[in-house]
């Protein structure tokens, strides 16, 4: 018996499984590449080689694609991430009061008290300090990415860089270079600027108390984990799953939801081969003209996204209900 659990996201699709007891017991980390029904359907294929349908008892999806991963995979449970991302922190840790989480497009800040979340905040406007830009300051210095926070903790004078922007952030380390600073000091000063960046930006007038989780792929950067601890002065706790946490999240709020239900919409493995297509049109139904985008499976439509007032998203969850 498990519980399924999809974040699909801008640059990574996360596929988790929970038992009974909502331990892990299986996770896939897909890169989305701008295909988030293909990444979906790669990670099944794998899936499918070691789980059967009926094995599968609950499913829940969130991130930026989570109605396209709902109609595809038939899921029980839709959540945003912010929602996802409290309940995974949640049931690992109950005195758990804030939340750090930096993916790979965007970054938020999350505030719990008394096991609920209260205010959280999100930039995914710039990209500064987010999993993308450290890749590309990675891969310019010449630098694996798993050892880029080794660097910073090498350093002994952490530079002053400009974190405010990700193209100045970019251009002072360049400069920085030309002057001959080494790469340890750089990278140390680079961590120290995104993270004042993201405490005086998202988390500007949030109160940050301890015990405080760091989530995200970004956590798995020992120089900005350091520097959170610097900023803020207690330590910063990292989840053993800490890059799939919004799937484990939705994989826990699925089960809770079949538990009231008593079965699930699961579509079955088998969607692995599907052959999906998308395809937009303009609704001419008001002033609005809504872009709305659908999706087929073998002639029938199972989704419909980009209305504003829900008309032809609606009508489509109505007929899957009914079974049409």
């Amino acid at each position: 018996m498990y519980y399924l659990g999809v974040d699909v996201g801008s640059v990574s699709t996360d596929i988790v499984l929970l038992d009974n007891n909502l331990n892990v017991v299986d996770k896939l980390y897909l890169r989305t590449k701008g295909k988030p029904i293909n990444a979906i359907q790669q990670g099944f294929k794998i899936l499918k080689e070691k789980y059967d349908d009926e094995q599968i008892k609950a499913v829940g999806t969130t991130g930026s694609g989570r109605q396209i991963a709902s109609s595809i995979l038939g899921a029980d449970a839709v959540k945003n991430e912010i929602t996802a991302h409290a309940c995974a922190a949640l049931a690992i840790d109950n005195d758990v009061r804030t939340i750090l989480e930096i993916g790979g497009q965007d970054s938020k800040i999350i505030i719990l008290k008394d096991g609920v979340a209260i205010d959280f905040a999100m930039n995914n406007v710039c990209a500064a300090g987010t999993g993308s830009f450290l890749d590309r300051q990675a891969e310019r210095l010449g630098i694996p990415i798993e050892e880029f926070g080794d660097y910073a903790l090498k350093s002994t004078t952490p530079l002053r860089i400009a974190g405010r922007c990700a193209v100045f952030a970019e251009s002072d380390m360049i400069h920085k270079q030309q002057l001959g600073y080494n790469e340890p000091d750089i990278i140390n000063g680079l961590c120290e600027a995104l993270v004042r960046n993201y405490l005086n930006d998202i988390g500007k007038g949030k109160e940050i108390c301890p015990k405080i989780f760091f989530q995200g792929g970004v956590a798995a950067n020992k120089g900005m984990k350091a520097s959170f601890e610097k900023a803020l002065g207690c330590e910063v706790y990292i989840p053993e799953h800490y890059n799939v946490m919004g799937a484990i999240g939705a994989a826990i709020i699925a089960k809770e939801t079949v538990d009231k239900t008593g079965a699930t919409n699961f579509r079955g493995f088998d969607i692995a081969d599907s052959s999906f297509i998308s395809t937009s049109f303009e609704c001419e139904g008001c002033s609005n003209r809504c872009e709305v985008v659908r999706i087929e499976d073998d002639s029938i439509i199972i989704g419909c996204f980009g209305d504003r007032c829900g008309k032809w998203t609606n009508t489509i969850n109505e007929n899957i209900t009914k079974g049409a």
